[in-house]
C-alpha cells in the first residue's frame, strides 16, 4: 500500500488579494487562497523537481474582511504612451485584511517533468530511494527554521506575511463562514515544468464552517 505524505503549514499576514480573474482592471479578492496559490507557498519553502506538491484543504482562520487598496502600477503592462512618459497607472483593488489560513497538501511523484531535470536533480535522485519522503522531512526542517526557497507571499509580492511557520495553538478554524464561489481559479500552468498557460477552473465551490476542500 503506497504512503501519503503529508505536509502543513500555517500563514497569516496583514494583506492579501487571491485575484479572480473575471475582476478585471481593479482586480477583487477571492475569500480564500486558490489550488496554485497554496502549491506555491508551499513552494516558496522547498521546491523539488521530482516532487509534486498537490494541496488538499485549507482552514479559513480569520473573518474575511474586504478592504480598498490603491497603488501605483509601473510595470510592463502600462499603455505604450504612458510608458514613453514614465507615467504609472493607478491601480484600485479590493483585497483582504489580516487574513490567517492553515494550509494542508500531499507529496507526489512528479510526474509532469517534461524531461526537463537538471543534472543536479538527477543525481540527488540517484541519492534517495523516496524523493516525496525525503521532501517532507527536509520542508519540515525548513518551516521550524525558518528557511525558505523564495520569499513567500500572499497573492501579490508585495503582500508578505507576518508569520509563515507550524501551527500555532492560539489558532482557530471560523466555522462560522460558509459560503459558495460559484467558479474559481484552480490552475494556470497544470501540464507541468515549462508547459505553455492553460486556465483550469473549479465549480460551485463551497466554504463550509471555515474549510475550503480543493
Amino acid at each position: 500500500m503506497k504512503k501519503n505524505y503529508l505536509i502543513q503549514l500555517e500563514i497569516s499576514g496583514p494583506t492579501a488579494i487571491w485575484t479572480r480573474p473575471d475582476s478585471g482592471d481593479c482586480p477583487v479578492s477571492y475569500p480564500a487562497p486558490t489550488y496554485s496559490a497554496v502549491k506555491g507557498i508551499f513552494e516558496s519553502i522547498l521546491w523539488i523537481q521530482t516532487v509534486e506538491i498537490v494541496p488538499i484543504k485549507v482552514e479559513l482562520c480569520a473573518p474575511i474582511i474586504y478592504h480598498g487598496y490603491n497603488t501605483n502600477y509601473g510595470g510592463p503592462l502600462r499603455k505604450g504612451g504612458v510608458i514613453k512618459t514614465g507615467g504609472s497607472y493607478q491601480l484600485l483593488a479590493s483585497v483582504l485584511v489580516n487574513p490567517c489560513y492553515r494550509l494542508f497538501s500531499e507529496v507526489k511523484r512528479n510526474q509532469k517533468t517534461n524531461g526537463q531535470l537538471t543534472a543536479r536533480t538527477r543525481e540527488w535522485e540517484q541519492k534517495t530511494t523516496s524523493s516525496e519522503h525525503a521532501y517532507k522531512d527536509i520542508f519540515n526542517r525548513r518551516l521550524i527554521r525558518g528557511q525558505s526557497f523564495s520569499i513567500p507571499f500572499l497573492g501579490w509580492k508585495e503582500f508578505v506575511p507576518d508569520y509563515v511557520g507550524p501551527f500555532r495553538n492560539s489558532t482557530r478554524v471560523m466555522n462560522d463562514i460558509t459560503l459558495r464561489i460559484p467558479s474559481m481559479l484552480r490552475h494556470v500552468f497544470p501540464d507541468g515544468v515549462h508547459s505553455k498557460v492553460r486556465y483550469v477552473y473549479d465549480q460551485d465551490i463551497e466554504i463550509r464552517s471555515g474549510v475550503l476542500t480543493y
